[in-house]
């Protein structure tokens, strides 16, 4: 657990983050080992385990979602599971919850530290507008937000086809900046980072952290692209009570 993550951004104090990596956990291969994920195909029991384990180390109750690549906001519950691809809650001691293994998780925090939240942002879910639909919900002004991009799958290893490009460019020209050819003919390397921030800029959100881990060519992080069959690491946000 020694290697799990801390944002390195102007949060106030209260405002608390964590992202897991692949340690700490109970969950065998290929799912070790601590797999957060109870959709992927791991014991059941072993995932409650790895659950117990992070709810434990910190003073809060994780508000986990089904997630489906859409652009759904709901107010983050720790009571019931919703299918949703972000959450928001001003509520202490509740942490809204991203789970991924290469999609991109982006936190979010006002800077008067009274509301946060957390989105799950795989490319379709960004060309449709998961983290717009998140900032409608938190209800603050723009030059309010702090945002924070977790680890996702790099610019060097995200190839994608013309559709993907061409989704992008449709809701935002500029979003041209982020693909470039790749060596297969026909296909492009997208940087989800940039287009994050390009799609963040548009709604007045400067004030962008983060960014530039890749969980294709990290071990420390599960990826689908990697292993196909793999577990989920979380990035969670909250207040402190």
């Amino acid at each position: 657990m020694n290697d799990w993550l801390t944002p390195d951004w102007p949060a106030p104090a209260w405002v608390k983050a964590c992202v897991t990596t692949r340690e700490g956990g109970v969950s065998l291969a290929p799912f070790d080992s601590l797999n957060l994920g109870d959709h992927v195909g791991d014991d059941p029991t072993a995932v409650a385990e790895n659950r117990r384990r992070l709810t434990d180390r910190f003073a809060m109750r994780p508000a986990w979602l089904q997630q489906v690549h859409g652009i759904d906001v709901v107010e983050a519950d720790p009571a019931q599971v919703v299918t949703a691809d972000a959450s928001w809650t001003a509520a202490p001691g509740i942490a809204c919850t991203s789970m991924t293994a290469d999609c991109l998780p982006v936190l979010f925090c006002n800077r008067a530290g009274t509301r946060v939240a957390a989105a799950h942002a795989g490319w379709r879910g960004l060309a449709n507008g998961v983290l717009e639909a998140t900032l409608d919900c938190l209800e603050v002004p723009a030059d309010e937000i702090l945002a924070w991009l977790g680890p996702a799958i790099g610019p060097q290893a995200f190839e994608v086809g013309p559709e993907v490009r061409e989704a992008f460019i449709a809701h935002l020209p500029k979003a041209e900046q982020a693909f470039t050819p790749s060596h297969n003919v026909g296909k492009f390397l997208a940087d989800i980072y940039a287009l994050a921030r390009l799609r963040l800029a548009v709604r007045g959100i400067t004030a962008v952290y983060g960014g530039g881990l890749c969980t294709v060519t990290d071990p420390h992080f599960f990826s689908y692209r990697r292993n196909a069959r793999t577990g989920r690491f979380a990035s969670l946000i909250w207040l402190e009570r």
